[in-house]
């Protein structure tokens, strides 16, 4: 269930284009010191669990079996709600790889349905539900572990103070692992959408297939270094801007006890803090996205991600597609929280976040 550094590793030598020297090295030294991190933390876990243990400092403790619920509830947070902005997506890609013939949300889905049918708006939903319920059992499940691991080498006071940083840590630990997960679905999925029609199979099998035999494509880690580049900040804001959000809304907004509070009022703060938590993931990730969907492009097929990024330029991968990655990144991360948490309160655990516990105390 764990996507070990190891097993990253095993696949890496397909990476065989000497302009991937680079990226192959700087994967290796990411693993290992991100392997090194995580002993030593372990090792200061077991020093310091007698004093205070953060897995036990919830109203329901973190065991096992909770984190393996909220794997579950990643799992229908990712896969369901991008399986069902598919046509977006679809867009999105390729207005980034093709800006002048795809210049707008409407436009583009126009075009797309006209010259190719309307069941193209839908080409990669296969790999799509495949590689985000991978990405979303290891995004939420590893958060919720990496948070309490965090928490308790900080110690208790720390961990509050410091909760910020927490968050950011523990988002960034976790999408480490679930890009790896993502990553050769991700690249089946960019280029069955953006490739020109009748040139690359559509169908998972066949197209995984064509990957398989293409050296240059990489696959199926080829595209792990932009990934890491778009999600791991992403994941970053989409964690801490929504817990940030969640906590000021039971601080100044609802300022009663949260469980004095509806289920459905609880649920309504989650996807309202995490729309707000999305749009300014979608500006954070966007510039690596872009790049992600250009290097399916076939006019970039053996080429450096920095070759690349220097012939578009900074300010094409800012801006092209992003007024539908806004739109579609804020629904998708309120939608992704309001489904996680949905599921967390079906499964007798709560919903995420609330006020801080100094706060907490003081109004108590």
């Amino acid at each position: 269930m764990v996507f070990s550094p190891c097993w990253c590793l095993g696949f890496d030598n397909q990476w065989t284009h000497k302009n991937q020297k680079v990226e192959k090295e700087i994967v290796i030294l990411l693993v290992v010191t991100f392997a090194l991190a995580l002993l030593l933390s372990n090792l200061n876990i077991m020093a310091t669990s007698a004093k205070w243990d953060s897995r036990y400092s919830h109203p329901v403790p973190h065991t096992n079996t909770y984190y393996a619920k909220c794997m579950l509830g990643g799992i229908l947070s990712c896969g369901v709600t991008h399986t069902a902005i598919t046509p977006l997506d679809v867009v999105k890609c390729n207005m980034q790889v093709d800006p002048k013939k795809y210049t707008g949300l409407l436009q583009g889905l126009k075009t797309i349905a006209k010259e190719e049918g309307t069941s193209a708006l839908f080409k990669g939903w296969a790999p799509t539900a495949l590689g985000y319920s991978a990405q979303g059992l290891c995004k939420f499940g590893f958060y919720e572990y990496f948070k309490d691991l965090y928490s308790t080498m900080a110690g208790e006071e720390n961990a509050f103070k410091y909760r910020g940083f927490i968050y950011l840590a523990g988002s960034a630990s976790a999408e480490f692992f679930a890009d790896m997960a993502l990553c050769p679905m991700e690249m089946v999925k960019v280029k069955v959408q953006t490739s020109v029609p009748g040139t690359f199979p559509t169908s998972l099998g066949p197209a995984m297939a064509a990957l398989k035999s293409d050296a240059g494509s990489r696959f199926p880690f080829g595209s792990l270094v932009p990934l890491w580049s778009r999600q791991i900040p992403y994941t970053m804001a989409k964690f801490f801007f929504f817990e940030k959000v969640v906590e000021a809304f039971y601080t100044y907004v609802f300022v009663e006890p949260k469980d004095t509070y509806s289920k459905s009022t609880q649920l309504g703060i989650t996807f309202a803090s995490g729309y707000s938590a999305g749009i300014i993931c979608a500006i954070v990730s966007h510039p690596a996205d872009s790049l992600v969907s250009l290097m399916g492009k076939p006019s970039n097929k053996g080429k450096s991600v920095g070759q690349i990024a220097g012939e578009v330029g900074f300010k094409a991968l800012l801006t092209n597609g992003i007024g539908t990655r806004i739109l579609m990144i804020g629904t998708l991360t309120g939608l992704q929280w309001w489904i996680y948490d949905s599921f967390k309160v079906a499964m007798g655990m709560g919903s995420t976040g609330g006020a801080p516990p100094a706060a907490a105390a003081v109004k108590a």
